[in-house]
């Protein structure tokens, strides 16, 4: 059962790329700082709740704002780019940052820092690790998988269509030795020369319209297998983009010459109200 109705506190909704996240403010930490991984699923819950992929916690912390999110399943996870940019949206709309200069944002994997231009904002999300091969599969099919570090794992596989991976209601089959805390899966499909599709299944989400991670991760795995790495093995000698097709929309993924990847797309923030969920 969800916790027992209490006060009614603040609550916003947005979303990037359709992965969308409920924002709880609690700026002096004052008000949510023992959120439960109930009332996260409370939250997140699609028919009882407000619905989302996530839960996004804003609170400030020294002299930092700080993303603490977590799963829809209310397990706590380490970043997420597509709601460190609805993150940056809120602050930007809330007057809290300035959107003429970069913002920096902490999360569970370090600083992040975003640059807002417009509709579009665009995550720095740090350096990649390129890691081996595993397998993933779902019933009737079996794949090979990069595993690349996003600060989160991701298991990237090419596959002839997306429709292979089916409806990845249950987390795909994967290896738990590699992946002992789970793992994010891509399924990707090729759609031209540096642009490729994907579908997600996020640890403690499910199936989502998108992931910002996740299109990070297959970014980085579609250069590797298109050789663009320096000849010494290292990242790119000068910076390459991919287009990322999402389910709900389009990514622009950067990979610089200086090993950053930078991912570049829409956030907003479509309501706001008040619960005691």
């Amino acid at each position: 059962m969800p916790d027992s109705a209490g006060p009614e506190y603040a609550f916003l909704k947005g979303h990037g790329t359709e992965n969308d996240f409920v924002l709880l403010p609690d700026h002096d930490g004052s008000v949510h700082g023992d959120l439960s991984a109930e009332r996260v699923r409370a939250l997140c819950d699609r028919r009882a709740g407000i619905g989302g992929d996530g839960v996004l916690r804003v609170v400030r912390e020294s002299d930092l704002w700080f993303m603490d999110y977590r799963n829809a399943d209310g397990s706590v996870s380490e970043m997420c780019g597509n709601g460190i940019r609805v993150f940056a949206r809120h602050l930007v709309e809330e007057g809290l940052v300035d959107p003429s200069q970069p913002i920096p944002i902490g999360t569970r994997d370090g600083v992040k820092t975003l640059l807002v231009d417009g509709d579009l904002i665009t995550a720095d999300l740090g350096e990649p690790t390129v890691l081996g091969e595993s397998k993933v599969a779902v019933p009737g099919h079996a794949w090979v998988a990069r595993h690349v570090d996003m600060g989160n794992p991701h298991a990237v596989a090419f596959v002839d269509s997306l429709d292979d991976a089916g409806n990845l209601l249950a987390a795909p089959e994967h290896d738990e030795a590699t992946y002992p805390h789970g793992v994010n899966v891509e399924f990707v499909v090729r759609r031209g020369d540096r642009h490729v599709a994907m579908r997600v299944h996020e640890r403690g989400s499910g199936e989502t319209r998108s992931c910002g991670t996740g299109a990070g991760a297959v970014m980085v795995a579609a250069a590797v297998a298109d050789g663009a790495l320096s000849s010494d093995g290292g990242p790119p000698a000068e910076d390459v983009a991919y287009r990322v097709d999402v389910p709900g929309g389009t990514l622009t993924v950067t990979w610089t010459a200086g090993n950053r990847i930078l991912l570049t797309g829409p956030a907003v923030v479509v309501a706001r109200g008040v619960t005691d969920l």
